[in-house]
């Protein structure tokens, strides 16, 4: 019978515990709980690229978006209180009308159900504007409007910028266009609580406040050097978008392939 002297011992061990050290590094990412498990989850294969659950819900949300906004564009419209919100509803109307042309189109093309209805909090929403007059109807529809749309912000660019699926990510880029035109006009009637809404913002949160220290009167701080290309630089590109309330989007229409607009 072979002898196993002791180093050849102490190597088989050490390699036994090494691969047992590893194992847990490469299978983790694949455990429910990671990054990565919580990203295949709820996800399917499209044509288009893999349709996440935050891809679903943005889609769905523009859709409710348009389900309570259209109709109170459109009672703005007709109660024409001021001509600044009755410009305001007005990009409303034009702007959820080409929103939801489009959300219903790619809903059709990755099998994504839509409601039908606004939902309990929306239905709230209009029946505060609609029992409201004068200039308390004024600040309702201003408020509740542009509180919305700030609070759908920053979702769109989460998912403008995770989306795997190019329709979604293009959707994601419309909705950004519509919604920053909204929040512009809307800012435009000189009803907007900032105050109310910065503190609805911070309500519940307990981390300190971060960022440059804040200025002390009186006191001038030194100017920053520009920041810009250096040496014979040619660029063609102009800032966008343009005027505040004109966001020129100049965006492509989707591809009706499943017949949804008849």
């Amino acid at each position: 019978m072979p002898r196993i002297n002791g180093t050849a011992l102490f190597i088989a061990a050490l390699v036994a515990t090494v691969g047992a050290l590893a194992f847990p590094v490469w299978y983790y990412a694949d455990r429910s709980g990671t990054g990565e498990a919580n990203l295949a989850a709820g996800t399917v294969a499209t044509q288009w690229g893999p349709l996440s659950a935050a891809d679903r819900d943005l889609i769905v949300r523009v859709r409710l978006a348009g389900l309570w906004e259209l109709p109170a564009g459109q009672q703005a419209m007709e109660r024409a209180p001021s001509e600044a919100i009755k410009e305001a509803a007005d990009h409303l109307i034009v702007g959820h009308t080409d929103l939801d042309r489009r959300v219903r189109i790619i809903a059709a093309q990755l099998g994504v159900e839509l409601p039908n209805q606004p939902n309990e909090q929306q239905q709230g929403w209009l029946r505060e504007m609609t029992a409201a007059s004068g200039v308390q109807y004024e600040y309702k529809f201003a408020n509740l409007l542009r509180a919305a749309h700030g609070k759908i912000f920053p979702a769109i660019g989460a998912v403008r910028n995770s989306t795997r699926n190019t329709l979604v990510r293009q959707l994601a880029s419309d909705a950004n266009q519509t919604v920053l035109d909204h929040i512009t006009v809307l800012e435009k009637t000189g009803r907007v609580d900032f105050d109310a809404i910065a503190n609805d913002m911070v309500a519940g949160t307990t981390a300190s406040p971060s960022g440059p220290p804040a200025p002390v009167p009186g006191q001038l701080v030194p100017s920053a050097p520009a920041a810009q290309a250096t040496g014979d630089i040619k660029t063609t590109s102009r800032p966008s978008p343009g005027a505040p309330g004109t966001v020129n989007t100049k965006r492509p229409d989707p591809v009706d392939s499943q017949g949804v607009l008849g």
